[in-house]
This record gives structure tokens, sequence and C-alpha cells, in this order.
């Protein structure tokens, strides 16, 4: 009679040495890379964390009562809160009437300035136009001279126009140091924009002004953003062109309000304080509402 074999009971085969080197290997990558994670992200959290300090003690200190800093210290444990430092400096130290300067600036000048910079970015970027090279050189160029040797130029120039001293002054010089720059940038992201679709644009019948309207300007809409909350940041945290072309105290922006809000409240370091927040809100603002387009509009710039 033929004897049956059973299969033998299969068990977990031996690991070699080499399988074992290998798991090692693995773990220990394993274990270096979480290590590396971990310490990127407390290295992130620290900087964070030192970059706010300074923010967090203005938040702070503007809620806070005068007598309570002088009685503890401005580093000490708040102990009472109070909202009478933002109405002061509203409205005792002028804050109200120079937001509204600021924003008449910086208003019309983001608006100009991104529409003159769109068109003539559009015109270099997809025309042949003689010395077009020329002329994107010479708009980054104007762009790296430093700005403090052209005060004095700038300031005679508002004067012999009869212009000194007035906002509309104030917003060309913002224009005209601006466009140079964001035409730059602009060029660079039209440039890359296939050029079949104005091709077929201009196959239905499309005219440059509808081909650069209802083609062009909704692509870059990205970069339109970006620029918008760039150029709403800087024109409206200037100071240097401010006090250059302007010498009324009625007709100052945010900026330099807040220096006149530091000589009129010299101890009151909670009025101060205030009179920063209320200057930094706008351009908070703006940021977050135009966070997700700008750096939507980075990472395309970043990749074209």
């Amino acid at each position: 009679m033929a004897t049956v074999r059973t299969p033998a009971a299969r068990t977990p085969a031996a690991r070699t040495p080499d399988a074992r080197t290998s798991a090692a290997r693995t773990s220990a990558a394993l274990r270096r890379r979480r290590a590396a994670t971990a310490g990127f992200h407390l290295s992130a959290g620290a900087l964070a964390l030192l970059w706010l300090l300074p923010i967090a003690l203005v938040l702070v200190t503007s809620l806070r009562t005068f007598d309570d800093i002088a009685a503890h210290g401005l580093g000490s444990w708040p102990r009472s809160f109070t909202l009478g430092n933002f109405s002061q400096a509203w409205s005792d130290g002028g804050q109200q009437r120079a937001l509204i300067n600021s924003l008449l600036v910086t208003v019309p000048c983001v608006l100009v300035t991104l529409a003159l910079s769109a068109m003539a970015a559009f015109a270099l970027s997809r025309y042949e136009i003689p010395l077009r090279r020329s002329l994107l050189l010479l708009m980054l160029g104007g762009n790296l001279l430093p700005p403090q040797i052209l005060l004095i130029p700038v300031s005679k120039l508002s004067e012999l126009m009869g212009v000194y001293d007035t906002l509309p002054a104030l917003i060309g010089v913002q224009i005209g140091f601006g466009v140079g720059f964001y035409v730059f940038v602009l060029h660079g992201f039209m440039r890359a924009i296939p050029p079949e679709i104005q091709q077929a644009a201009v196959v239905d019948g499309a005219g440059p002004w509808q081909v650069f309207w209802r083609i062009i300007l909704p692509l870059a809409r990205p970069a339109l953003a970006a620029l918008s909350a760039l150029s709403f940041t800087w024109i409206f945290n200037d100071l240097l062109w401010a006090i250059t072309v302007l010498r009324s105290d009625t007709k100052m922006p945010i900026t330099a309000a807040l220096i006149g809000l530091q000589g009129q409240y010299v101890s009151m370091w909670n009025v101060i304080a205030a009179g920063s927040v209320i200057a930094a809100a706008p351009t908070v603002a703006v940021f977050l509402r135009f966070q997700r387009h700008f750096v939507a509009g980075l990472n395309l710039g970043a990749v074209k």
C-alpha cells in the first residue's frame, strides 16, 4: 500500500543576515527622517514664535492702560485692558485723517499702476515692437537705482511743476517708480502664455484690445492679484516719498502720522501701539483677502 505523504507544516523562514541588515538600515533611515522632520518643525516653530512675539507685545500693549504700564513696566504681565487707546489714537492722534490720506493715495496708485503695467507688458510680450528689450532693461534699470539719490530731484521737480505738498504729487511719484517693476514681472508671465490662444482669437476676428481684455488679462489674474497685494503693501507703508513731496500735517499718510503720534504721546506707549495696530490693519486685511491668489501667483511664476 502506497504511503501518502502529508506536506510538512510551513514555518516562517529564518531571516538571512542580508535581510536583517537591510531591515536595520531601513529602520535607521526612518528614524533619521523622523528626527529631521521633528527638528525642522521645532526650528520653524521657534522662528515663528520669535517673529510673532513682538507683534503680540504690540497688541497687548495697545490694550493696556497707561496707569498699568507706568506702575508695572512695559514688559510686565498686563493687569488691565481698555479700548480707549484706539479711540484716542484715531481721533486725537490724527489717525483717521492720515488713514484716509493713505487710502486716497494707495488705491488710485494700485489701480493705475497695474492698468498701465498690464497694457505695456501685453504690448511688449505679444508683439514685435522695435527696441522692446531695451525698453524692458530701461524699466528694470530704473528700479535698481537707490531712491535716496532721487529725493532732491523729485522734490525740486515737484516744486517746479507746482504740485509740491499735494496728494497728486505723491500719487505720480508712486506710479512712476512702480510701473517699471510691474511691467517686468507681467511681461515674463504674459510671455509664457501659449501664442496659439492669441492666434485662435485673431482668426475669430478679435482685435488687440479684445485679445488683451478677454483673453490675456483673465489668464494673468493670479499675477495681477499677487502684484496688487504687494503694491498695496509697498505704497501704503511707504514713508520716504511721503515726507519728500509733502509738508502739511493734514496731508501726511498713516506712516508719517505715526511719527507725529510718537512725538505727541512720547511716553504713552499704549496709544502709540494702538496707532501702529491701526496702521497695520489695512495691509493685513488685503493680504488675507488675496492670500490664495498671492500664493497661486508665486507658484505659477516659479514654475514658468
